[in-house]
């Protein structure tokens, strides 16, 4: 296919429409296929697997936003720039709501250590595993850490991403998280897509686990969200961690202060972080490894979306989440890239999502609606996930016309073009790429 046909400068000029159309300020033409999940919200049950597709498309942005998509056909309007995509299929842009890719150094000894059946703990106790990482991320100028993130942000962009959540998690004290966060706002302001700031309470110190969950509460929750550095609250439950009491406390002052919530919960254990996330009405409780029957009937009581995330099963060697049943119970399943040094280091959104159906049991379109709408969902949005009037004109081009090539395949599939407010901002985007306002 011709540069053209790939929507490269040749491809654009001014189409005219009637006296008295609407004008907009790009159409997207050449869309042998559109497909989204049907609208904002949280699908469910039947409702996950359910898409609507058109074909021979065209898509009119105008501030940032979708004005108007249909057929070919029945637009009448006039368009300051006309961009062809050359007959491919656009799916919404990707959302990924979990990623730890604010940190330092690497974990590269880690690894081998545990291909070579070195357990986890032994590898804590060397200060290796998520210590090693906390340390460097200390000891990272703020330069050097934005640096490294801004590469792994286009990393996912790259993949189709157009909103990504980052969590702080690797401070160990009060002033760290906030300098963690404070990082990750710059991060947002000069990114080309939507960065969602969670504060993340991750591991507590053995020796000053009282003094750390006080402080936490008192200072780091008010702190945060006075100053707006985020907008949820993560708290890990585990044996590991924090106990579900420790939990609901935290969670609970941040609610109080205005803070969603969400939780890392059984991923090695079940010990009631599900329960509590469905009994505070979190908007999503993510892992969920070990979950089994119990836990999946009372997500399928509540609202709470469970987000899975297959790059840790493929890493560390877990069950996988159980997406087949929880999608057959009726609770929404929203998917994630987990990025982080460890347990997940995986750097394509899309990648997560095509592992969800040879880990996870989902089909093509459920994990489609999964990491497009319902992870929005998880992060309380409702203008991304989908395509239609007054969403924001994020999406994915596919390199061929059936959209399935994006699950199909398990190294991407192929070059892609990615657009945030309708505007190209993947790596071959060049110039066209803008600062986000």
């Amino acid at each position: 296919m011709s540069a053209a046909g790939h929507g490269g400068a040749g491809a654009r000029r001014a189409r005219r429409g009637s006296a008295g159309a609407p004008s907009v300020e790009r159409l997207l033409t050449g869309i042998a296929q559109l497909v989204t999940p049907a609208g904002p919200g949280a699908k469910r049950g039947a409702q996950q697997s359910e898409l609507h597709v058109l074909e021979d498309a065209v898509i009119a942005v105008q501030d940032a936003k979708i004005s108007w998509l249909g057929p070919a056909s029945a637009w009448r309007g006039t368009a300051i720039e006309e961009v062809d995509l050359g007959g491919r299929a656009v799916v919404p842009g990707l959302v990924d709501p979990h990623t730890h890719l604010l940190w330092a150094g690497e974990r590269y000894d880690d690894l081998e250590d545990r291909l070579a059946g070195v357990p986890y703990q032994r590898i804590l106790a060397r200060g290796g595993g998520i210590r090693s990482t906390m340390r460097a991320t200390a000891a990272a100028g703020r330069d050097e850490l934005l640096r490294a993130s801004r590469r792994r942000l286009s990393d996912l962009v790259a993949s189709g991403a157009t909103t990504v959540e980052v969590k702080s998690g690797y401070g160990g004290s009060v002033e760290a998280e906030l300098e963690a966060l404070e990082a990750i706002a710059e991060l947002g302001a000069s990114s080309p897509v939507r960065i969602v700031a969670t504060l993340l309470v991750h591991v507590p110190d053995p020796e000053e686990r009282a003094t750390r969950l006080r402080e936490v509460r008192e200072l780091l929750i008010p702190e945060a969200a006075a100053r707006g550095l985020a907008s949820r609250l993560d708290v890990f439950v585990e044996r590991e961690a924090f106990s579900v009491a420790e939990a609901e406390q935290l969670l609970l002052a941040g609610r109080e202060h205005g803070l969603d919530l969400t939780l890392h919960a059984d991923q090695f254990n079940a010990i009631g972080g599900v329960e509590l996330a469905v009994r505070l009405r979190a908007r999503s409780v993510d892992h969920l490894e070990v979950s089994g029957v119990e836990q999946i009937d009372t997500l399928a009581q509540g609202d709470t979306v469970a987000t899975l995330l297959p790059g840790v099963s493929l890493e560390l060697g877990l069950p996988p989440a159980p997406g087949r049943a929880l999608i057959d119970a009726g609770v929404p399943v929203a998917l994630a890239s987990d990025l982080n040094p460890g347990s997940s280091p995986l750097y394509s959104t899309a990648l997560a999502m095509a592992l969800s159906l040879r880990l996870n049991r989902l089909r093509p379109a459920e994990a489609l609606v999964a990491g497009t709408v319902n992870a929005a969902a998880a992060l309380g949005l409702d203008d991304v996930g989908w395509l239609g009037v007054d969403a924001r004109a994020d999406l994915m081009v596919l390199p061929e016309a059936d959209w399935r090539a994006l699950v199909h395949g398990m190294g991407g599939p192929g070059p892609v073009e990615v657009y945030a407010g309708g505007v190209r901002v993947d790596r071959d985007a060049g110039a066209e790429t803008p600062r986000r306002s």
